[in-house]
């Protein structure tokens, strides 16, 4: 194995990182799709820290070691169209989560404000983990994900 091969194997674990942190975020939102329940909200907190933990280990690897390969491996150039296109639908994908993850840390944050007070159940919270904005901002970040990952594994116009 040489050193792409390496970088490769980085960049395709971060994917991984990135995705099943994609993944582990959807399955907390269906599991308190809108719950009143204060305490079930704040159970979750530890989940995800670990989540959120992975996105960043997987954003920062796809790009690093993404762009290093760009650079490195002949037959690839940083500015072949689908590699321009991965890097641009990263940064929306990364601003997308960003804002949703604040939202929903937000929101859990007041889940354990009214937890503490002594308040087990909130319409307010139960609004959060329904249909919300934040709600919305994590489909369109999982769609942008997908389309990293199409164009990542088909590579148009290469």
């Amino acid at each position: 194995m040489d050193l792409n091969d390496w970088i490769l194997s980085l960049h395709l674990l971060a994917a991984f990182a990135l995705v099943g942190a994609e993944v582990v975020f959807t399955i907390q939102l269906v599991a308190l799709w809108r719950t009143e329940e204060t305490a079930r909200v704040t159970s979750f907190v530890t989940l995800s820290r670990v989540a959120t933990a992975m996105v960043i280990a997987g954003t920062l690897g796809t790009i690093v070691f993404g762009v290093w390969l760009a650079l490195s491996k002949d037959g690839y150039a940083l500015w072949d169209g689908w590699i321009i296109a991965a890097i641009i639908l990263w940064a929306i994908g990364s601003g997308l989560g960003q804002r949703s993850g604040n939202e929903y840390a937000a929101a859990a944050a007041r889940a354990g404000e009214l937890s503490a007070a002594g308040t087990q159940t909130s319409p307010e919270v139960a609004e959060a983990f329904g249909a919300s904005r934040a709600f919305w901002l994590h489909v369109a970040t999982s769609v942008v994900v997908l389309l990293v990952l199409v164009d990542m594994i088909w590579k148009p116009g290469a």
